[in-house]
């Protein structure tokens, strides 16, 4: 059985609060982007996974697609599957790629297997693979809180608006980028600011994680700094990084970045 899932882009993150329980609160807006992975199952004597296209160096079961295999199986009688992802989406790259792929496995074995879950039920099993991977439930834009898994839906249409997505071939894991971050109140909301024209995004929207991990990967800074003189009408670095997207109004020329990896698309 073949299926896809897709990346998302965080436009602005804001890292308010440090939890008691290890975690921080904090507020962005998911925007679903269509750049994806491709995955099968089949019937198998073993539970496995291959992989091709860009590798994934993990264990088995530290795969989010086992895992979401595994919450199922746990509840319900599944039979042994192996598993295949194609990979497009790079890993560690704010993207939300592996929260993506866990979530499509849950909703696929769901409708293939006929385990009749509801949408509720579904977002429980995400979140407990990971705080953003209930998002992808809905696969629209939402603006969320808390751990990034409290969600409220934005009226947000960029139809028409070109996105250049630039990966510079390394990764930024997320405790790193947490480790160097200095919580904080924002001024102004992101769900005001992202209801605002788009042409105040520049000035308004910003990235809490930029400021420290700008200081140990300039090159992100640069690549930033190179979209604007593109003519995006909005940069950012997606997530904890390390993408770095552009939002343009006409296609983008993609010349300065043939050296990274790099995807273009409408959103």
């Amino acid at each position: 059985m073949l299926y896809y899932s897709n990346a998302k882009i965080n436009l602005g993150l804001n890292i308010i609060k440090k939890r008691k329980d290890g975690f921080h609160n904090l507020e962005t807006v998911f925007y679903p982007i269509a750049v994806k992975d491709a995955m099968e199952f089949i019937p198998s004597d073993k539970v496995d996974l291959s992989n091709s296209g860009i590798s994934v160096d993990c264990n088995l079961e530290d795969n989010l697609i086992i895992k979401a295999y595994r919450l199922l199986q746990s509840d319900f009688d599944l039979p042994t599957l192996k598993f295949h992802l194609h990979k497009t989406i790079p890993s560690g790259a704010g993207l939300g790629g592996g929260s993506a792929n866990a979530v499509y496995t849950l909703m696929e074995l769901n409708r293939f297997y006929k385990l009749d879950l509801s949408k509720s039920k579904l977002q429980d099993y995400a979140s407990r693979l990971g705080s953003d991977c209930a998002f992808f439930i809905d696969n629209t834009s939402l603006f969320a809180t808390g751990k990034g898994d409290v969600f409220q839906d934005v009226k947000l249409d960029l139809s028409g608006f070109h996105i250049l997505l630039i990966h510079p071939n390394f990764a930024v894991s997320t405790i790193e980028a947490y480790s160097n971050v200095v919580p904080k109140q924002p001024s102004k909301s992101l769900l005001d600011i992202v209801n605002q024209p788009i042409d105040t995004w520049q000035t308004e929207m910003i990235n809490d994680f930029e400021e420290s991990v700008f200081k140990k990967y300039p090159l992100l800074s640069d690549i930033k700094t190179k979209l604007y003189r593109e003519g995006a009408v909005y940069a950012s670095m997606s997530g904890s990084g390390s993408s770095i997207f552009g939002i343009f109004r006409a296609q983008p020329n993609t010349d300065d970045f043939s050296e990274y990896w790099t995807w273009t698309g409408l959103l």
